[in-house]
């Protein structure tokens, strides 16, 4: 029995996104090793500049998985979930990144809570965009012509 492409194409999104999680923690562990960590009285409260951009980029994998829900109930369309696809890997990637520049733990003020639920948020996003790109190809609508049939045109004669 041959596998339908649309299904393929979703085991390939799946396929895809959790080694790339994992193959970036990894790589990223050593690099977060050797951070500054700050002493154990300094947590800080409000917007500090290594908020922002954690905060930014959650947003936007946020973003990304609300188009996604959109996508798989049919509102948001074929665009909704490229755009849920692209939000998602811009969100994981840059949260990842933030949470190896940040220089200590939770609640230091240095973004790593944002980063981590822009990461999580970023990975739902492209697994729901995935699907729903999926079953937007499944459901597309097949030409309602045959490829041999000629249009007949009425001519007028007055």
């Amino acid at each position: 029995m041959r596998t339908p492409p649309a299904l393929t194409s979703v085991r390939r999104v799946l396929a895809a996104a959790g080694p790339v999680v994992v193959a970036t923690y990894a790589l990223a562990a050593p690099a977060a090793a050797n951070g500054h960590v700050q002493a154990a009285g300094g947590t800080t409260y409000g917007l500090t500049s290594g908020r922002i951009g954690p905060t930014v980029v959650a947003v936007l994998a946020l973003v990304g998985a609300v188009l996604g829900v959109l996508a798989l109930t049919r509102r948001a369309g074929r665009s909704g979930a490229l755009w849920a696809l692209v939000l998602g890997l811009v969100g994981a990637a840059l949260g990842v990144v933030f949470a190896v520049s940040a220089d200590g733990g939770l609640g230091t003020g240095n973004g790593l809570g944002g980063a981590i639920v822009a990461t999580v948020l970023g990975v739902l996003a492209v697994v729901l965009g995935g699907i729903g790109l999926a079953r937007s190809r499944r459901t597309s609508p097949a030409p309602s012509r045959s490829v041999g049939a000629r249009r007949s045109v009425a001519v007028d004669d007055q």
